[in-house]
């Protein structure tokens, strides 16, 4: 537990309280094993937005694609194609966010920041902000020069964004333990914060992963998923949302110890917060304390069983949660889908700024 001695706990290790019932989990879409490994998800108006391929191993394949649902009827209505890969190479699509507009913003590993306009039956690409950098790691950097904490150099990796009310775009780098931000408007990615604690570790050294606003706007939350010091140690962290956030500043709101591997997740409205477990194959339930509750597991009839989920939204009418299986360490094709369960639970709204 090295890296979490220098922060505060507001809890550690799972509790879970007796008598949450949630309801069976059930598919709400299966997505195409081209290109496959969904990971991001977002939901706006009467559209379910779900990105991909989040993986490693595109070199030669098919562009990245975001697949675009009928919340109601589930149908896949269209699919947005990214443009201007360079497709012999890695390429990847992540996370994705909406703004006030409804235009999608989606992470390109190639090419950054991406903006969708919908346009009649399409949509309209545009660059909205720039690649990550990629860093040199500290050790190796000269005086005064950008770099990553890392123990050694790593290529950047955008995961997850979320937008605050002022058109700030934050963007968690799983690789150089870094979390950037884009102004309002886009253009070049700034270091907003960064922490040994942010580092990853093991094979896949996936460190700081999903970010969102918690409901009174006054925190950045992320996860970390592998730790360095032991990859079966993961976290939630909150900051406080402001401009230069310091070491002092971060807070361990839940500790998971035992491999769970912790991704993307969202706050319900209720305050609770639900967190995709890649490595349990569960979403945890935290209370406002951050202390675990409850979790939601398949059962053994389920035509298709939680698979490394990756994220997750809200569906606010049915009170349902979506749950993006990412089938990151099966690599089952079959497994690649949203899931839904009932939680009786909507969103906290996410930020939607209007921007230029």
């Amino acid at each position: 537990m090295a890296l979490l001695s220098a922060v505060s706990p507001l809890s550690a290790g799972p509790v879970l309280a007796q008598g949450n019932c949630y309801g069976e989990t059930r598919t709400f879409a299966t997505v195409p094993a081209a290109p496959g490994f969904p990971e991001g998800i977002a939901v706006h108006g009467n559209l379910v937005y779900v990105s991909g391929p989040a993986t490693f191993g595109t070199a030669g394949q098919g562009p990245s694609k975001i697949a675009v649902f009928d919340r109601d009827s589930k149908v896949q209505k269209s699919t947005i194609t990214v443009a201007g890969e360079a497709l012999g190479d890695e390429h990847a699509l992540s996370c994705i966010a909406i703004d006030g507009d409804g235009r999608v913003y989606a992470l390109s590993t190639q090419l950054g920041l991406l903006r969708f306009t919908k346009a009649g039956h399409r949509y309209v690409q545009e660059s909205y902000g720039a690649p990550l950098p990629d860093l040199p790691a500290c050790v190796a950097a000269t005086p005064g020069e950008a770099c990553s904490p890392t123990p050694f150099p790593t290529p950047p990796i955008p995961n997850d964004i979320a937008f605050d009310e002022e058109g700030y775009a934050y963007v968690t780098d799983s690789l150089q333990a870094t979390i950037f931000r884009y102004p309002p408007g886009g253009g070049a990615p700034e270091i907003w914060f960064q922490s040994m604690a942010l580092v990853g570790g093991g094979d896949l050294p996936i460190g700081v992963n999903g970010i969102r606003l918690d409901p009174r706007r006054e925190h950045v939350y992320f996860s970390v998923t592998f730790s360095l010091s032991d990859t079966s140690l993961g976290a939630i962290y909150r900051l406080p949302l402001v401009d230069a956030p310091d070491a002092d500043d971060l807070e361990l709101v839940h500790a998971y110890t035992a491999g769970e591997a912790p991704d993307g997740f969202a706050f319900g409205r209720s305050g609770k917060l639900y967190v995709a477990l890649a490595g349990a194959n569960a979403i945890s339930v935290l209370d406002k304390r951050g202390v675990e509750e409850s979790r939601i597991e398949s059962s053994p009839g389920d035509e298709i069983p939680l698979d490394a989920p990756a994220n997750v939204a809200f569906n606010d009418p049915a009170q349902t949660l979506l749950i993006v299986n990412h089938a990151s360490f099966t690599r089952d094709a079959s497994h690649f889908a949203v899931l839904r369960t009932w939680v009786g639970d909507k969103a906290d709204p996410l930020e939607k700024p209007q921007l230029p």
